[in-house]
């Protein structure tokens, strides 16, 4: 898909100032925002010109908006991991999308109402990518009933709304098992390496939030499963969009013995595969395999916690598509449909220990089967 994303041009507002009206025929947020740009032999516009992933003479079978998460597109992370299921919808479905990248979360409400607001096209679905948008979507999808919504993270208790959460915790307990084992021995690959007498492991937080606590209350329970010895020092940045605050975070972490951190921060996260760089420790990424969406650190990122953001996206556009979205449902994806999973690293992976790797993956087992019941709160 890096073809797919070189070609898109993304323009990101610089305040709520900047933006364009309300789209009543704008067809969307910004008129630069289409699905191509005239690079792939389209012209850029919408309609059945073949700029929206049709045969150009029917049209798109679905119109899709999509708000992103503060920090954008090019995080390696969360928002690159939506847009995904978006690019796949395009390609298998023949669905056209437009995005909108907000700086600030008091631009969510903007950005959904001009996509509700357009009739040039009319949007079938508008995706909302992060917790952080439930109380714009809440006010956003009263205000237009007819309007189909899906949020990702959070919950919205309305019927033009389809929620999508992840089991982030289980993902997280077997990220925490394996740095545990791995912490508690010498071991060296890559640029990084562990001492066998780390005392502490650590794990770095964009916003503080019910969500993000989601991922180090299971993170923290997998370092218990794996070795009573070892504490998680935490640390939440404030911000998804810092990579200076998670290099700083990280870097106390390694300085203090760490020798492994985990990080839940989107882009912020950047900073912690610097300090591990810097350090000669490790990193475990999250929400997509980050060694491969941030090869520069592939030598020190062990593995990464993949949420399928991709998959919920993918899923609601299809059910628009097929005229049966699920709206007022809340859909889970936890380790027992794939939503998420521990991806080891595509440089290092394959040289952390076997038994290690065997014990993660009976851990996973016991996790689906019900045999071990993982905590969602620190």
């Amino acid at each position: 898909m890096a073809s797919d994303f070189d070609r898109r041009r993304f323009i990101k507002a610089a305040s709520a100032a900047g933006l364009v009206g309300l789209a009543g025929c704008s067809g969307g947020p910004s008129d630069g925002e289409n699905s191509s740009d005239g690079s792939d032999g389209s012209d850029g516009s919408d309609g059945s010109d073949g700029s929206d992933g049709s045969d150009g003479e029917s049209g798109p079978a679905a119109n899709i908006g999509m708000v992103y998460a503060t920090g954008g597109l090019g995080d390696g992370s969360f928002n690159d991991q939506a847009q995904q299921g978006a690019l796949q919808a395009e390609e298998e479905l023949g669905i056209s999308f437009r995005e909108s990248q907000p700086d600030e979360v008091s631009q969510f409400s903007t950005f959904q109402q001009q996509f509700a607001e357009s009739s040039d096209p009319n949007y079938d679905l508008v995706c909302c990518i992060g917790f952080l948008q439930a109380d714009s979507l809440t006010d956003t999808a009263s205000s237009y009933p007819d309007q189909d919504f899906m949020i990702v993270d959070s919950a919205v208790d309305a019927d033009n709304v389809a929620s999508y959460v992840f089991q982030e915790h289980e993902g997280s307990y077997l990220a925490g098992l394996m740095a545990s084992l791995l912490t508690t021995r010498s071991f060296s690959v890559g640029a990084g390496s562990t001492t066998g007498d780390s005392t502490n492991v650590g794990f770095v937080g964009g916003v503080e939030s019910d969500l993000i606590q989601k991922f180090q209350a299971g993170f923290e329970s997998g370092v218990s499963a794996g070795s009573d010895d070892i504490d998680v020092s935490v640390n939440y940045t404030g911000s998804f969009n810092d990579p200076a605050a998670g290099r700083e975070a990280a870097n106390a972490m390694y300085n203090s013995g760490a020798d492994i951190v985990y990080h839940a921060a989107g882009n912020t996260g950047t900073g912690v595969f610097q300090a591990a760089q810097e350090q000669g420790r490790f990193a475990i990424g999250v929400d997509r395999d980050q060694s491969v969406t941030r090869p520069d650190y592939a030598d020190v990122i062990l593995a990464s916690m993949v949420k399928r953001v991709d998959t919920a996206v993918y899923n609601a556009i299809d059910a628009t598509v097929d005229d049966e979205f699920p709206g007022g449902s809340n859909v889970a994806l936890g380790l027992d449909s794939d939503g998420v999973e521990l991806v080891f690293g595509d440089q290092l992976g394959s040289e952390i220990p076997q038994e290690i790797l065997d014990e993660v993956a009976t851990a996973r087992e016991d996790i689906i089967a019900g045999d071990t019941d993982v905590p969602s709160e620190p």
